[in-house]
C-alpha cells in the first residue's frame, strides 16, 4: 500500500494492482469503497479487472489506511471529491474510469457531474445520488448503544472511529442531487439490488432516465452490499461494459 498527500497535508493510502501487458497503455479503474469500509473491501474484483486495466483502489480519508481528518479539516463532498482528483494527479492520470460501491459512487458521480473530463467512464454499484433517502441517520444509536464493532463487526476497520463513523453518515443523509445526474454525459453502468433495504430501491430507474445512454442492470437481491457477497458477478458486469465502450475509442 502507497500513499500521497493531499493539499491539506492529509495521507491517502492507495494501492495499485497492474497486470497488463507493459508495453501496452492500459487505462486506469479507479476503485471507491463505501462508507464504513476500505479499499480491503473490493480485493474479490481486482483479479478480474487487473490484466486488461490498471486497477487503483483508494482508503476514503477517515477510512482504512488513510489518515483520519481533524475536527477542522473538511469531511465534505467537495473534499472527498478533491482527494480522488489528487490521486489522479498523483498517478499523472488525466482520466480514469470510477468503479464506485455505494457512498464511493457518490464521488464518482460528483466528478462525473462537475469536473467531466476527468470520468472516462462511471459503474455505479448499490450507489444512489446520496444518502437523504435512507435509514442511515437511524443507524446512529444503535451504533452508540452496542458499539461500532458490534454493529459492523464483520467490515470493521480498526482505524475507523464511532466519532467518525458519525460525521460521515450524518452528513451524507444530508446530501441529494438526483436532478443533477442530468449533466452526466459519459458511459455510465448502474447496478442496482432490486430489493434494496437501505434505502429507495425505485431511485436507479430514476437514475437511469436521467443520465442519457445509461445503462442499468438489477439484481433479484434486497440486500444492499452486493459488491460483497456477488462480487464475482459485480466484477464480470463491470468488466463487459469496461470493455465495450474501451472497444470503441
Amino acid at each position: 500500500m502507497e500513499r500521497m498527500t493531499t493539499s491539506d497535508a492529509l495521507r491517502i493510502a492507495y494501492t495499485v494492482d497492474d497486470y497488463t501487458d507493459p508495453w501496452t497503455a492500459a487505462p486506469t479503474v479507479v476503485l471507491l469503497h463505501s462508507a464504513m469500509s476500505s479499499s480491503r473491501r473490493l480485493y474479490a474484483m481486482v483479479p478480474h479487472l487487473a490484466r486488461r486495466f490498471r486497477v487503483v483502489r483508494m482508503d476514503i480519508r477517515g477510512h482504512g489506511e488513510s489518515d483520519i481528518p481533524r475536527a477542522d479539516q473538511p469531511l465534505t463532498l467537495a473534499r472527498l471529491t478533491q482527494d480522488v482528483l489528487e490521486l489522479l494527479d498523483h498517478l499523472r492520470v488525466d482520466r480514469a474510469h470510477l468503479l464506485g460501491v455505494s457512498g464511493g459512487g457518490y464521488l464518482a458521480q460528483q466528478i462525473a457531474i462537475h469536473h467531466p473530463a476527468r470520468a472516462a467512464s462511471i459503474l455505479l454499484f448499490a450507489s444512489r445520488p446520496g444518502f437523504k433517502d435512507s435509514n442511515g441517520a437511524k443507524w446512529i444509536p444503535e451504533m452508540e448503544r452496542i458499539g461500532l464493532r458490534a454493529f459492523i463487526a464483520e467490515t470493521l476497520e480498526e482505524r475507523l472511529p464511532l466519532a467518525q463513523v458519525k460525521r460521515f453518515v450524518l452528513y451524507m443523509t444530508t446530501q441529494y442531487w438526483m436532478e443533477d445526474l442530468a449533466k452526466i454525459r459519459c458511459p455510465t453502468l448502474l447496478v442496482a439490488p432490486a430489493g434494496d433495504v437501505i434505502g429507495n430501491a425505485g431511485a436507479y430507474a430514476q437514475m437511469q432516465k436521467l443520465i442519457k445512454g445509461s445503462e442499468l442492470i438489477t439484481y433479484d437481491v434486497a440486500n444492499h452490499n452486493i459488491c460483497d457477497y456477488l462480487a464475482d458477478r459485480c466484477a464480470q458486469d463491470a468488466l463487459c461494459f469496461l470493455q465495450r465502450i474501451t472497444a470503441k475509442t
